[in-house]
């Protein structure tokens, strides 16, 4: 992994401009960083409170014009949950300013024309499926999220037999684990592994790595991918998605980082910088990031 040298990547004092991103000697045939994909889970907040510094970086983006969409792969909860949440810790924001994984399932079946699907996702998710028949007879496909111990043997069975008997298989994300306050956690791409083994139908994967997942983030934000930047704690679906996708990318030492994973990532497939916590956004050049790649 080769590092840019880091003092390019960090404004100068006070001179820094009004405009986030702006770089006067960046090269031209860089585009120039115009929105920013914030992760939650790991890089806003760890267990139920935010990282330090958080809070006044936000306020600092929504003061500089810097367009930003906080993007998750929770499905353990509605994108409405995730509203209450935040503004709890401290943090208040809108449904609008969300895109988890969830909501861009349901668009994907909406835009496909899929009228039932079998949900493997907490019920309070349910809300984002609106419009969409939630059936375990005959769905149409099965939607594979993160349950917990909701993962029964009598659902996951369930699910199969959905898939043996022609529904397609969607999977949320393909997560390993998560952090939780109370340690390491599978998420929900051992069980989707589980149910690709038995029925022998591939996955389609809907939040992040998937590159549609980043599109359909630029799209809300009115952007090219290339003129984003992901900032996010994970390794896989922030960093090397956000890479395949065309973002320029920022990891956070919060959260699920490790230092040697990192470090021993190939060229092209390492962050475009690493950072201490998402507090340090002010701070930061985006188009120098980029350029510097």
């Amino acid at each position: 992994m080769i590092v840019p040298k880091i003092s390019r990547l960090y404004r100068r004092g006070r001179e820094r401009n009004n405009r986030p991103g702006h770089c006067d000697t960046m090269m031209s045939s860089t585009p120039q960083i115009r929105g920013l994909l914030i992760d939650l889970d790991g890089t806003v907040y760890e267990g139920s409170a935010l990282v330090p510094g958080v809070a006044a970086a936000i306020e600092w983006l929504r003061d500089s014009g810097m367009p930003f969409l906080f993007t998750t792969n929770t499905s353990r909860k509605s994108r409405v949950d995730v509203v209450s949440d935040l503004t709890r810790m401290g943090l208040p924001v809108s449904a609008e300013e969300i895109l988890t994984a969830p909501v861009a399932a349901a668009a994907w079946l909406r835009s496909r024309g899929t009228g039932s699907v079998q949900l493997l996702v907490s019920e309070s998710t349910y809300a984002d499926f609106e419009g969409i028949a939630v059936t375990d007879r005959d769905p149409e496909a099965v939607l594979v999220g993160d349950l917990g111990s909701g993962f029964t043997f009598e659902l996951l069975n369930s699910a199969f037999r959905s898939l043996r008997a022609g529904a397609e298989l969607i999977a949320i994300h393909r997560n390993r684990f998560w952090l939780p306050e109370t340690g390491p956690t599978l998420d929900a791409g051992p069980f989707v592994a589980a149910l690709e083994y038995a029925s022998g139908r591939p996955a389609t994967l809907i939040g992040k790595p998937a590159p549609a997942f980043f599109e359909m983030a630029a799209g809300l934000l009115d952007q090219k991918v290339d003129r984003l930047a992901v900032i996010g704690d994970d390794l896989e679906s922030d960093i090397r998605g956000g890479r395949d996708a065309g973002l320029t990318t920022i990891q956070v030492r919060t959260g699920k980082f490790d230092e040697s994973m990192t470090r021993s990532s190939p060229a092209g497939r390492a962050p475009h910088v690493v950072v201490e916590s998402v507090a340090r956004l002010p701070e930061l050049n985006f188009d120098a990031i980029r350029a510097a790649d």
